[in-house]
């Protein structure tokens, strides 16, 4: 049967066409030009074997033919269209995209989503992975997750969790250089910066009243990349909190001064478009992130 069938593209010529009753508006419309209408009609007409319209001396009109097919053509593009928004309507309502930044995403989103999927099997879940700001107006975004100053463009966010830094390492870089009794003691260590990064070692020494030693160590350009540093033994990496909870729950660091954490001016939010509080998805996501960060703080 399909073989019988027209190219869709002269049915919209002729659809357009018969329509305006111009081929030149046609043309305007479909962003063609008025030779390539009327190919893709002559086209239609030879397929047929019958004109469609009349060509007169400063005006088109439909044949006999034409309006019998005009009638058809319109109908079932119609139903065509009305289908395809219904299609494309129920995978955007199935679909859930995240975007989430690097550090956060490797550190904490991804070893949870399974029990996001598992409480709304309704959703198919994609994770765009990205530190760069998203424009909900050209995107298909539904959700971003931020570490920022809690205020983005065009948007409305939400603080689902606060940071504090603090020194980490591994046990076996601990065990290197002979334990760290007291602050002053990373002197002596090799020190991991996250490049950017506002809660610095020279702003942790200062809130510890110490001159900040200037010790050499690595740069790691996000905070996860620090972290992984830190796990392998390369040095003393300052600890974002959220980041480094679960490898310090696992044993991979340790945090030889715990209670000396500066606390950080940027927090995790949830992001999302201007007026969707009320969205299904944003409720969704509100609600397992804010029993996730429960869940966290109790382990």
């Amino acid at each position: 049967m399909a073989e019988h069938l027209p190219p869709l593209q002269n049915l919209r010529a002729f659809e357009a066409t018969a329509r305006r009753l111009s081929m030149t508006l046609a043309a305007e419309e479909l962003h063609l030009t008025h030779g390539a209408i009327s190919r893709q009609i002559r086209a239609l007409e030879d397929h047929l074997g019958t004109p469609l319209f009349r060509r007169l001396t400063r005006k088109i009109e439909l044949t006999d033919a034409g309006v019998s097919f005009y009638s058809v053509v319109t109908r079932l593009l119609s139903e065509l269209a009305r289908e395809a928004e219904a299609i494309r309507s129920r995978s955007e309502t199935q679909r859930l995209v995240i975007s989430s930044g690097v550090s956060f995403a490797s550190r904490w989103l991804t070893p949870r989503l399974h029990r996001l999927m598992a409480l709304h099997p309704e959703f198919d879940i994609h994770l765009e992975v990205t530190d760069n700001w998203v424009d909900f107006a050209r995107s298909q975004l539904d959700i971003a997750l931020r570490y920022g100053p809690g205020t983005y463009p065009a948007a409305t966010a939400e603080r689902i969790m606060n940071e504090t830094v603090s020194p980490v390492c591994a046990p076996t870089y601990l065990e290197q250089v002979g334990g760290l009794a007291k602050p002053a003691d990373l002197s002596r260590c090799r020190l991991i910066h996250e490049v950017g990064m506002t809660a610095t070692w020279e702003r942790w020494f200062a809130m510890v009243n110490l001159p900040y030693p200037e010790a050499r160590g690595p740069g790691y350009s996000h905070g996860s990349m620090s972290i992984e540093a830190a796990v392998r033994g390369e040095g003393v990496a300052l600890g974002r909190s959220v980041l480094v909870a679960e490898d310090l729950r696992q044993g991979r660091l340790v945090a030889p001064f715990p209670h000396a954490k500066l606390d950080v001016e940027l927090g995790y939010d949830l992001v999302y478009r201007a007026g969707n509080q009320h969205h299904p998805k944003v409720q969704a996501i509100r609600t397992w992130l804010a029993d996730e960060v429960l869940k966290a703080a109790s382990i």
